[in-house]
């Protein structure tokens, strides 16, 4: 098992993940911050291109997703809460008033229901938080897994060092992990971690024995007294001492909120054995998957971003050393042209905006940039960077249409080419094209490449069902990955041919 769901995680958790068959989930929601993350690229191109981002916004907000939660909890809506659940979300009510805060809280415990459900008898948790919100999760922990047989096991200290600027309170320098169990029976392998060279040798209590390795007795009351080995090391006591990811670690995928595979790997070994199945339900850009991939771990990941899906299937392909993933199942990418219709028709404007992105980066193996501009968007949608030349790259514009495209359309998406200054420009749209909006685009001319020695339209038209039934992508030599972002290159690396 080993799988990726695109959508929303409480309608995957209820629909799609069967009661007791994940051994370990481990969380790391976006907090109720009020700021945005920005995930930052290679440098292309001059002047505003050389710094291309996307952001999401983890702010909450009490609207009509929060009150409809809201009232499914404290109404028992298909019996699924707990009584200590249903007061506590009651009383924080009453606490906090129906702000954003509170709608948080009541997202995070509608999922957290769902992984209860999920877990097996001997299942962990893990849900990773900073110290702003923790003290309120772990009361909604306490009602979901302590009224129900769960257990409480640790307040597990991620401690790292970082520049900090001029403060009038102590540095804020860890993240709090809280660790609950389903029930008293439990996975827990017994993680040991060096007690340092030095130790033994300062320590008069320490010997060598006859192999010369360092030991010390232990004694026992009333029993016989045993050694102990500093090869052994010591048990892992719940503060962590893991440095966050530097600006060029080689597993930085250019999330500001990624979290150190170091640390996915002790939660992973401590709470599970090979074979056994890692859910995360906010996957992002998959640390989580990555590790469990590498540990032989089966795993579930779940994100409502398709650049998140296109991310972590390019990081699963570089950590093989592969050009298919074929023991990986994708859920929820359209797999017909009705299938993309409905989630271009979404009610919600984010969800309707993953169908822009699934169109885009499907089009571009995942190459593509997003436009995550505010606004107006100029009639674009994504970008993408070919290379034209040593250290020399040109800009292709995309624009997608759900519908409603016409010959106007293309001569539209010609005028912002020419104004974008970009050589090329893609419509992506979901309707057949009219025999005018074919003319029109033939009209604007083609482009020679001067790597490829061939020549390009000017405007090139793909449908939605030409990408899904006959894989119709992209093949001009790609310089920019926008879902495997890097530490900048020379010029003699960002030119490597796609396929080279």
């Amino acid at each position: 098992m080993k799988i990726l769901y695109y959508g929303d995680n409480l309608e995957i958790l209820r629909n799609k993940i069967p009661d007791n068959s994940v051994d370990l989930c481990y969380i790391d929601p976006p907090f109720n911050s009020k700021r945005s993350y920005f995930q930052i690229y290679n440098n292309i191109g001059v002047s505003e291109d050389k710094a291309q981002a996307q952001a999401f916004v983890d702010t909450w907000k009490w609207d009509d997703a929060a009150v409809s939660g809201f009232v499914e909890i404290t109404t028992n809506a298909g019996a699924r809460y707990t009584r200590q659940t249903i007061e506590l979300i009651k009383g924080l009510e009453l606490i906090l008033g129906k702000h954003d805060l509170l709608a948080y809280l009541v997202h995070i415990t509608l999922r957290v229901t769902e992984i209860f459900r999920v877990l097996k008898p001997t299942g962990s948790f893990y849900l990773h938080c900073d110290p702003t919100a923790s003290h309120y999760l772990k009361l909604v922990l306490d009602a979901v897994f302590v009224s129900q047989g769960g257990e409480f096991r640790n307040e597990v200290v991620w401690s790292y060092k970082r520049y900090t600027a001029f403060s009038n309170r102590f540095q804020r320098l860890h993240d709090v992990i809280l660790f609950f169990t389903k029930s008293d029976q439990y996975t827990f392998n017994d993680l040991r971690e060096d007690y340092g060279e030095k130790s033994g040798k300062a320590d008069g209590h320490y010997k060598q024995d006859e192999e010369g390795r360092w030991f010390r007795w232990q004694k026992r009351v009333g029993r016989e007294p045993y050694k102990i080995y500093l090869s052994e090391g010591r048990r892992m006591g719940d503060v962590w001492e893991i440095p966050i990811i530097n600006a060029s670690a080689k597993e930085r995928m250019g999330y500001q909120t990624q979290k150190p595979e170091a640390l996915l790997e002790r939660i992973i070994k401590a709470s599970t054995n090979e074979g056994d199945v890692v859910l995360d339900a906010y996957c992002g850009c998959g640390t989580t998957v990555a590790v469990a991939d590498r540990l032989n771990r089966q795993w579930i990941g779940i994100d409502i971003t398709y650049h998140s899906i296109g991310l972590i299937l390019k990081r699963l392909l570089t950590a093989r050393q592969v050009e298919k993933l074929t023991d990986v199942l994708v859920d929820g990418i359209p797999q017909d042209v009705e299938a993309a219709r409905a989630l271009a028709n979404r009610e919600d404007d984010k969800l309707r905006k993953e169908f822009e992105k699934w169109a885009i980066l499907t089009y571009t193996n995942n190459r593509g940039v997003i436009n995550e501009k505010k606004g107006a968007d100029k009639g674009i949608d994504g970008v993408v960077y070919f290379a034209t030349g040593p250290g020399k790259t040109e800009r292709m514009i995309i624009q997608v249409k759900s519908g409603g495209a016409n010959r106007q359309t293309v001569g539209t998406l010609n005028n912002d080419r020419q104004r974008e200054k970009a050589e090329l420009a893609t419509l992506i749209t979901m309707d057949e094209p009219t025999r005018g909006m074919v003319e029109e685009a033939k009209e604007k001319g083609v482009y020679e490449h001067p790597l490829m020695g061939r020549n390009y339209d000017r405007i090139r038209i793909v449908t939605v069902r030409e990408m899904i039934e006959e894989d119709a992508r992209m093949d001009l030599p790609l310089t920019f990955d926008a879902v495997k972002p890097g530490k900048k290159s020379g010029s003699g690396e960002q030119l490597k041919l796609l396929g080279k």
